[in-house]
């Protein structure tokens, strides 16, 4: 059993509706669970031997939910920049990850995306490449809590060099990591409707619901997808995953730019989640995902940064911060999408993506200890008006100070950084 852990007075923001802000708020934390969360003056609280962390100064708050990223992708952080994504992808990265992708480079780039993650306040990823058997026991070292998912194409791919085997290959990595950790969930990630045969995607899914795993795809992320979709199918990307009965509450669609309202419509009505993309779409031209649309459907809503290929950065700080004025600058209306609404995307939004919201995402008794500490001793930080607006337009991911997963303290800066 572990020490028990007291966090105090620091400003407690739970992302919890009934009560988001806890001014001189108080934690503990009992093995990897939220055991109490109340005001430092709550004399129970103090049982004895424990490690008390003194958070005045500091905001409290659940760890950041990376809802869609490739780890081993930071090997090519800025190998082919200011290309649409049809050349980036098709000339540049997958050439390269013809030549460097191996088992060894894979494990070694997702502990380096690992790292950059926790020090930048995440504390849960959800990721899908190959040899994702690596990528799982990268994010089980780091210590961090994942999702982690197979990739699947219709063509040779790393690892499964018989794309006639993608869903056999995903099945057994499935199986593998199912009761390894509590920390990490496995699932499959088929690429996209225009890389997958609709053989492929219904095995995928059967498979997926066999299982009982999240099902992921990038959708919708270009006008030429859209295009290509019509084309063959006379239907959206959304609507082709309708028809192959791949859309349920188990399914997280990234990107999601080119969608409509009908598409949006369906999506609701499935229950799925989609993972809003911002500085990569950006980058990509991709476009701009109709993020203030979903909100008003009530669509379950999570933030990613997509790979450090496409970013060129993991800090969801920025991605927070890029995403609510992207959106205000989009609709001409600075109330768009507010700090709060993208601080829950960050979160509880996420956790609920990934299937994960009933363990993570908000400060709640019985939830599990996924917290971090940002230090507001910071010039970029004064004066602190409201947390929700200074997290998301102030501050950055090197002013988190403290990183627990599952009651664990992972990460602790020094005194001077």
């Amino acid at each position: 059993m572990t020490k028990e852990i007291l966090i105090k007075n620091g400003i407690m923001l739970t992302m919890e509706e009934d009560i988001p802000v806890l001014e001189n708020g108080a934690l503990l934390v009992k093995d990897n669970t939220i055991a109490e969360i109340t005001t430092t003056n709550t004399p129970a609280l103090n049982t004895g031997d424990m490690e008390i962390i003194d958070a005045s100064g500091a905001i409290v708050m659940p760890g950041l939910v990376n809802c869609h990223t490739h780890l081993p992708m930071s090997l090519f952080r800025g190998l082919a920049d200011d290309l649409p994504l049809d050349k980036w992808l098709n000339n540049y990265i997958f050439p390269a990850e013809a030549e460097q992708i191996n088992p060894d480079s894979v494990k070694k780039w997702a502990i380096h995306s690992c790292c950059e993650l926790i020090r930048s306040g995440t504390t849960t990823c959800c990721d899908g490449y190959f040899y994702e058997d690596q990528v799982a026991q990268a994010i089980l070292t780091s210590g961090l809590r994942g999702v982690a998912g197979q990739g699947v194409l219709d063509f040779p791919a790393p690892g499964v060099p018989d794309p006639g085997k993608n869903i056999e290959h995903a099945a057994e990595f499935a199986e593998k990591w199912k009761n390894i950790s509590s920390r990490i969930q496995p699932s499959i990630f088929c690429h996209s409707p225009y890389t997958c045969s609709d053989h492929t995607l219904k095995q995928a899914k059967k498979t997926s619901r066999a299982l009982g795993i999240l099902f992921q795809i990038h959708v919708a992320e270009t006008e030429t997808e859209v295009a290509l979709s019509q084309k063959s199918h006379n239907l959206s990307p959304v609507e082709h995953l309708e028809r192959l009965r791949i859309l349920d509450e188990h399914t997280l669609l990234s990107h999601g730019v080119w969608v409509d309202e009908k598409d949006a419509a369906i999506i609701k009505k499935t229950g799925a989640g989609i993972v809003h993309c911002p500085k990569s779409n950006m980058k990509l031209a991709s476009g701009i995902a109709p993020v203030p649309m979903f909100m008003k459907q009530g669509i379950i809503l999570g933030l990613g940064t997509d790979g450090s290929a496409s970013n060129n950065s993991l800090d969801l700080f920025s991605e927070m911060d890029c995403a609510a004025k992207l959106h205000k600058c989009a609709a001409q209306d600075p109330c768009a999408v507010k700090a709060v609404d993208v601080l829950t995307m960050a979160t509880l939004g996420g956790a609920a993506a990934i299937g994960l919201d009933h363990e993570i995402g908000s400060l709640k008794k019985g939830k599990k200890a996924d917290i971090i500490i940002i230090d507001c001793n910071k010039p970029h930080l004064v004066p602190l008006y409201d947390p929700f607006s200074a997290l998301v337009y102030q501050a950055k991911g090197s002013d988190v100070c403290l990183v627990m997963v599952d009651g664990r303290i992972i990460y602790k800066a020094e005194k001077n950084g």
